[in-house]
Order: C-alpha cells, then structure tokens, then sequence
C-alpha cells in the first residue's frame, strides 16, 4: 500500500479493509489468477470501492496484478483507478465505488448462480458500516434473508463512522432478516477466518468485522 501514492487516496477506508481481503484472498476464497472467469469460481465485490488501495496491494499479492502496476495508482494511463474497474483488472467482478450497490448487487449474483443450478460458488461482499445507511442495503438484504441465499456472505466494516447505527448492534440488523451474523475483531486474523467459515446452514452470513474509529 505504501507504494500508493498521491491524493483522494481515502486511506481510512483502505487501511479498515486491508485484514479482511488478506484472509479472505488468502484463506477462504476459491479463486486464482487463473480462474477469473471459470464458473464454479467464488465471488467478491468490493462494494466499499472508493478506498481500492488494500484490494489493489492484496490482488499484486496474490497474483491478480503485476505489482509494479502499484506506483501508478491513480494516474491517468493506470488501470488501477480510484474505483476499481472490472474491465482492467483481472479478478475485479464490479466497477465499484459509489456507494449502497455492492450488497444488491450481491443478491442479484447469488440469484444468478442459483437460477443456473451452480450451488457451489460462494458470493462475499464487502460493504461499510455508514454505507449500510443506504436503504439499498436494506431492501438487499431483507430479501436475502426471506429467500434462505445460503452462499451470500456480507462483511461489514465497522469502523464506527454510520450515522444512524443500528440499537443492538449491525448484527442484529442482520439476524432481524434472517441471516446468521457474527460480530469479530477485524485485526484477529485467525478470528475473521473462524468467522468466515462458521456454518450457516439455509441463512446467508453477515461478519462484522470491527476495527478502530475512523474519526
């Protein structure tokens, strides 16, 4: 990340995300550089896309992208833009950034794959807590839980900066709708990782992952 230089980085809304994609890239989801399109392929959009630089760093990791591609981030010939787009960078299943559409979108692939009778693939999103004040968000993931989308999962950064919050916490958000949530330490790798794999038998999953304030 620190080869990302420049302005409009957003860095809080990067640096919140960076342990979350690392365990999720490198422990839970079923896709390689080699297999960006294959079908049976698992899903991740970065819904919080206004902050790629941790996604960027992670996709160079793990193969996705050259990582001498970082130094250029943002500028004009670049493929790695302040929004991510899924036409230039391999791996990238959304162009994303503006917020309350990753979690809807989302919906709509686990639908997909269902309709197509691919039960294996998994969808992850990745949203913010404060881009949970979206009503998108909220229509989404009221009709996940009624449709029982068992392969959706939704992790929520919480870094404290939502406006309207949730009284008992974003989990209950989610168990209200019929999810099963669970709420972690976003800095416990090992902890995410349990989190992520905790069996949700007919429910879609909600983590959320909590890590320092923003502000």
């Amino acid at each position: 990340m620190s080869l990302m230089t420049g302005a409009e980085k957003h860095t809080h809304a990067a640096t919140s995300t960076l342990d979350v994609l690392w365990v999720l890239y490198d422990q839970v989801l079923r896709v390689a550089p080699g297999s960006v399109d294959a079908p049976d392929r698992d899903r991740f959009l970065l819904s919080k896309g206004h902050g790629p630089m941790a996604y960027y760093a992670v996709l160079a990791a793990k193969g996705f992208i050259d990582p001498a591609l970082l130094p250029g981030f943002g500028s004009f010939d670049s493929p790695l833009g302040h929004h991510p787009d899924r036409t230039l960078i391999p791996g990238v299943e959304i162009g994303s950034g503006s917020l309350g559409h990753g979690l809807p979108l989302a919906v709509g692939t686990a639908l997909g794959l269902r309709a197509q009778g691919l039960s294996d693939p998994a969808v992850w999103v990745l949203v913010g807590d404060a881009e949970l004040d979206e009503g998108s968000n909220h229509e989404a993931l009221a009709y996940a839980g009624a449709a029982g989308l068992s392969r959706l999962h939704t992790v929520v950064i919480d870094n404290d900066s939502a406006t309207h919050g949730w009284r008992g916490g974003i989990a209950s958000r989610f168990e209200a709708a019929g999810w099963s949530a669970v709420t972690v330490d976003g800095r416990d790798q090992a902890a995410l990782r349990a989190a992520f794999t905790t069996p949700h038998p007919d429910r879609p999953l909600a983590v959320v992952a909590v890590v320092e304030p923003k502000f």
